[in-house]
């Protein structure tokens, strides 16, 4: 049986809908750097990783709400990303929250400013 319930107390509705609208936009971006870097392996785990780096911390709950995901999907991938030092996890009451490693913060920056800027096409 899936579990597809959240326990935060409230949505940001206008954070959500802000990170869906630039996740949209980027979309293209996004595609082409999940292709160069196996770290990544995906592009759903790019935008994870994306969306951390832009929010610093968010939840399984918002994570799902921004991708339009269930979060048991998004709860895989956040767990393989976690497993390989890529996530930290902050537990606020019953919630918890990701963010990046300083380590990957670090080695992502320079990818994520170029995405940032949708340049990343222009690049190449």
């Amino acid at each position: 049986m899936e579990n597809n319930s959240c326990i935060r107390q409230q949505a940001d509705l206008q954070q959500i809908n802000r990170c869906k609208d630039t996740v949209s936009e980027l979309s293209d971006s996004f595609d082409y750097l999940a292709n160069g870097l196996s770290l990544v392996g995906n592009s759903v785990r790019l935008k994870i990783l994306y969306l951390l780096f832009e929010e610093k911390r968010l939840c399984v709950c918002d994570l799902s709400d921004i991708l339009g995901m269930n979060i048991s999907a998004i709860s895989q991938h956040l767990r393989k990303m976690k497993d390989r030092n890529l996530l930290e996890t902050d537990r606020d009451a019953q919630t918890i929250f990701y963010s990046l490693t300083a380590e990957y913060e670090k080695l992502l920056n320079p990818f994520f400013v170029i995405l940032d800027k949708n340049k990343i096409l222009e690049a190449i």
